[in-house]
């Protein structure tokens, strides 16, 4: 399957605790993979990260993306989202609020105490530009 558009099947699956693997290009070219927590806008993918992060300076200087969905009880069930990012910092604290309420059922301060001290929270929006695989 080759498309733009999330099937019903893959939005299913990403409205789930699915961990993904979003992988974002290095300066020197070289790929750079982190597994993150997801979640679904329509057929965008919103992901939380923080404004120190590799991934979010890898981003801000190439906006290309992959991401793979792997689910742990059907791995040969896969999709890879191909696409472009977006991000801003308004609603972060947010995003990574429901996050976590998403992925271990408690607001995020709960789930890492000392968060307060992280960098600011950035929400990134993976825009699909193809979507390809099993889901």
């Amino acid at each position: 399957m080759t498309a733009t558009q999330l099937s019903d099947e893959l939005k299913q699956v990403l409205d789930t605790p699915v961990f993904v693997n979003i992988a974002t290009i290095q300066p020197d070219g070289s790929p750079q993979v982190s597994p993150v927590w997801v979640k679904r806008d329509g057929d965008d993918l919103l992901i939380s990260t923080t404004t120190d992060r590799r991934k979010t300076r890898n981003l801000e200087r190439d906006p290309r993306v992959s991401v793979v969905v792997q689910p742990a009880d059907a791995p040969y069930s896969y999709a890879e989202i191909r696409g472009t990012v977006t991000m801003t910092t308004e609603g972060g604290k947010e995003l990574i609020d429901e996050l976590a309420q998403k992925y271990v059922g408690k607001n995020y301060a709960e789930f890492n105490p000392g968060w307060e001290q992280d960098a600011e929270r950035v929400v990134v929006r993976v825009t699909p530009r193809r979507i390809a695989g099993r889901l």
